[in-house]
């Protein structure tokens, strides 16, 4: 089973041929196609930044600090798509409070074209986050221009409280102020991919982070 090597990295090669020894000939076809498409796009990766387990541990830890901290309350969970997905999915489990999900997209023009730093809100809330605890939930901080608009916009709406969570967070890049409530991860300014981040819509799907290789997306560029 030579597809089993490729798998190495992924689950090991002896639970590559347990996996492969347990299936029928057509599954063993599809597992072979999916380790291969995975193996391809860790190939794209200079190193793994932070591993499937050390993500997890750190979304627990995070979810029992929210849940202690709205104890006695409920919250409005709100992610932004699409990098917060996958984060947003974990943590919502890990939160023992009563929470509703709400969902949003935003783009910021701050930084490239306009100094106003606008923010354009391409799909609203929903609900209505008056009179609510409000925890947006994001995949990655750098810049910190949408969330520095996003957060007033919100608290003008009415909101009770308004915090962030993020499980990346680059203050080297910050460029507006903005505080991060409950942070997973501080990381180099480096291009990162996986657990919902992706690079020309690839990559998100990967269930670690990892750092792309600057020959992937210069190679787009040219």
């Amino acid at each position: 089973y030579r597809c089993c090597a490729t798998a190495i990295p992924f689950c090991g090669f002896a639970a590559a041929v347990r996996t492969l020894r347990g299936l029928s000939r057509s599954k063993r076809g599809r597992w072979y196609v999916l380790f291969r498409e995975e193996t391809t796009m860790h190939k794209d990766l200079e190193k793994i930044l932070l591993t499937r387990e050390e993500i997890a541990a750190r979304v627990r830890e995070l979810g029992a600090q929210i849940t202690a901290d709205y104890e006695g309350r409920s919250i409005l969970l709100v992610c932004i798509l699409k990098g917060a997905v996958t984060f947003f999915s974990d943590l919502a489990r890990e939160i023992k409070v009563p929470a509703e999900f709400d969902f949003m997209v935003c783009s910021s023009y701050g930084d490239a074209t306009d100094s106003s730093g606008f923010v354009k809100i391409r799909k609203d809330l929903d609900c209505d986050a008056a009179n609510k605890d409000v925890l947006i939930v994001e995949d990655i901080i750098d810049t910190g221009t949408t969330l520095s608009r996003l957060k007033p916009i919100l608290e003008d709406r009415g909101a009770k409280s308004v915090k962030i969570a993020t499980i990346l967070n680059k203050p080297s890049r910050r460029k507006a102020n903005v505080t991060v409530d409950y942070n997973g991860f501080e990381i180099p300014d480096a291009f990162v991919v996986g657990y919902g981040l992706d690079y020309a819509g690839r990559y998100r799907n990967i269930p670690y982070i990892g750092i792309l290789k600057e020959s992937v997306y210069k190679a787009r560029i040219l």
